[in-house]
């Protein structure tokens, strides 16, 4: 039954993730409240190592999602349910898109598509540097202001964003950036 439902929760992430796989954040978040198969904090982490390993995120998600839910199985219904609705949809437009491809309807569609898909990766981000920087149930609980902001992540993030923009750094391949970050994160764990 868990993998019919695996299936079912990701046919519907990848049905209407429109934006490819940051997109995917805002179901994984919900799926994460109504089922309770990951927390927030390991979806933080399925976050980190799909993007830092090939290939597509929503896919390596998907994939770690059902794995960490139901085994290695899990992570191949988890990936195949993500992925069916794209290959039906492609396989249905590439067959009719050629005729109607100067529709108005169809290219109102598209218009309609492009900013959705933008905020929903916008929603994403958002998600996740909330996630990573700010603790709101410290601030909540203890009222500590100073617990409240993730100082390392904050330091770290702050440090990154001007470095990848300096001319000496900016032709560096994103591998060297993702490997000093858990360098550093290796670092911060052990001194702690």
């Amino acid at each position: 039954m868990i993998y019919l439902q695996l299936f079912y929760e990701f046919f519907k992430a990848g049905l209407f993730s429109v934006g490819g796989g940051l997109a995917t954040l805002p179901f994984l978040y919900d799926m994460s409240d109504r089922t309770g198969w990951f927390t927030y904090d390991q979806l933080a982490d399925m976050i980190a190592i799909s993007e830092s390993t090939p290939g597509a995120i929503g896919i390596n998600m998907s994939t770690y999602a059902g794995n960490l839910t139901a085994g290695a199985f899990g992570g191949i219904v988890a990936t195949v349910g993500l992925v069916s609705p794209a290959l039906l949809l492609i396989i249905i437009i590439g067959r009719f898109l050629t005729k109607f491809r100067n529709n108005f309807y169809v290219e109102s569609v598209f218009y309609g598509l492009r900013p959705a898909s933008t905020a929903l990766i916008a929603a994403a981000g958002f998600s996740v540097v909330w996630m990573d920087l700010f603790d709101v149930s410290s601030l909540l609980d203890a009222g500590d202001w100073l617990g409240f902001i993730n100082w390392k992540s904050l330091i770290l993030a702050i440090f990154l964003f001007f470095i990848m923009r300096h001319r000496l750094f900016k032709n560096l391949h994103p591998v060297i950036f993702i490997a000093l970050s858990a360098l550093v994160g290796i670092v911060f764990q052990f001194a702690g």
